[in-house]
């Protein structure tokens, strides 16, 4: 007999005395719309509002939590369908959804379990829970849905009451399908600047990259000087495309400003195919902090999310190509790292920076005192590996004494799966109303009180960051 999927209306809602209160901030916030300004859907998809193709190539291949675990426990990334270099395709869909739901004992206890669940029954309306024996009947089940006109990428906006979304753009992107949806949706998704490729100089196809930025800006980069010059005028192109944030992915937070002489040399000698590992490395630190120059000068919110060790395993890079699944976090050290950004931008008006981190060691030691005191800084919503039930509920626990509530980003989801947005949002929205109730419980908040903070978190902290 199949078994029924039937999430618990008080999932993740705390035990005991604090339940009921739960229960009735959570009511509060359920139905609130959602602000979107960390995604990473891909733009092509409200563009085109192209149906989606099947179950497989939605909700298992592009879904990072859901291969890696998959591949943790001895399936090859090929059976699972992971795009490889060459091109060639190895697992048909119906196979690679047949692998996934063969295993789904393997997500019980993790946040994917948690997100699938909401996913099949609150979205796709399915009543089984995956199996080997089932995964066919799910498998048709799905497609069936996706093929309805009520399921397309952009009726989905509606029906998951997402006020905005952002995407994550390349910052030699040509901005061509936004320029569509803001004739077709204005407002509603917007693009980030990402210019990670453009300031790691040792990365392969650097070069070509920077040839290609000076194209877009209609500038020259081949001296230091025209690079920055570029950088300028693409990012002015992405606030006109409707951009309010720019997102930095580094391995380091150090942001070390060089003398100009110095930079010029180290950029230089790039041009040249000849940068050292170590030069490269100082020209990225430098490159954040002129970032954040940038971000005083133009008002775009800079988000800074390092600490993570991006394509750890060599095969699987040269293979399936970068972003695979196979990143790891690393010690992040933030105090002395930030510290030339905050000495100069700390208490700069028009500057907003948004610190995310996997390392969460750095909650109550680091980040948190330092939103606790420079007036530009929030603390983004728990990211990647954290944005999980205890994750969540470990980083209200560790930032708010220090920091509050309002010294927060409100909750932002980070994610390529479009169907998990408003499973990341009711779970944030669920664990933050049972902090709240226990603070109320314990007679350390008051209960209106608690309602307040449950909307500010849920949807008011967020736009105030974004949106100023």
């Amino acid at each position: 007999m199949p078994k029924a999927l039937q999430p618990h209306p008080d999932r993740a809602l705390p035990a005991g005395e604090a339940r009921e209160v739960a229960r009735r901030i959570h009511a509060s916030t359920q139905d609130l719309p959602l602000l979107c300004f960390h995604g990473h859907v891909d733009v092509g998809l409200f563009a085109t509002d192209e149906a989606f193709g099947n179950p497989a190539d939605l909700l298992v291949v592009p879904d990072h939590y859901v291969t890696r675990m998959l591949v943790s426990q001895g399936v090859a990334p090929d059976r699972l369908g992971l795009p490889r270099r060459d091109g060639v395709r190895t697992a048909e869909p119906r196979d690679i959804w047949r692998e996934f739901c063969s295993r789904w004992q393997l997500f019980l206890g993790t946040p994917s379990r948690y997100w699938l669940e909401h996913e099949f029954s609150e979205v796709l309306g399915l009543d089984v829970a995956p199996s080997a024996e089932t995964a066919d009947q799910l498998y048709d089940e799905i497609s069936a849905r996706l093929a309805e006109p009520e399921f397309r990428p952009r009726a989905l906006l509606d029906r998951f009451k997402i006020e905005v979304i952002s995407t994550t753009d390349a910052a030699t992107d040509d901005l061509a399908y936004h320029a569509k949806l803001a004739a077709d949706l204005p407002g509603r998704v917007i693009p980030t600047f990402r210019p990670d490729a453009l300031v790691h100089l040792d990365r392969p196809g650097w070069s070509d990259l920077a040839e290609q930025l000076g194209e877009r800006a209609d500038t020259d980069t081949s001296t230091y000087q025209g690079y920055l010059e570029a950088l300028r005028r693409r990012r002015e192109a992405f606030r006109a495309a409707g951009a309010l944030a720019t997102d930095h992915g580094h391995l380091s937070a150090a942001a070390s400003p060089l003398e100009d002489a110095a930079a010029t040399r180290i950029y230089d000698s790039a041009r040249k195919g000849e940068v050292s590992a170590d030069d490269a490395a100082a020209f990225a630190g430098h490159m954040l902090f002129q970032m954040a120059a940038m971000s005083a000068e133009d008002g775009l919110v800079m988000q800074l999310h390092p600490g993570v060790l991006r394509d750890h395993h060599p095969d699987i890079h040269a293979t399936y190509g970068p972003d695979q699944g196979h990143d790891i976090p690393v010690a992040t050290e933030f105090t002395r790292s930030l510290r030339p950004v905050l000495e100069k931008f700390g208490h700069a008006e028009g500057f907003r920076m948004v610190l995310f981190t996997v390392d969460e060691t750095t909650y109550s030691r680091e980040l948190a005192p330092i939103a606790g005191v420079y007036p530009t800084v929030r603390l983004g919503a728990p990211w990647w590996f954290l944005d999980s039930p205890d994750g969540m509920r470990r980083f209200r626990e560790l930032v708010t004494e220090t920091a509050g509530f309002y010294n927060t980003s409100g909750f932002v989801d980070d994610t390529r799966a479009f169907l998990s947005i408003p499973a990341r949002h009711d779970l944030a929205r669920r664990i933050d109303a049972g902090y709240l109730a226990k603070l109320v419980v314990e007679h350390r908040l008051e209960e209106d009180d608690a309602f307040q903070v449950a909307q500010d978190l849920a949807y008011n902290l967020a736009r105030t960051t974004y949106i100023r």
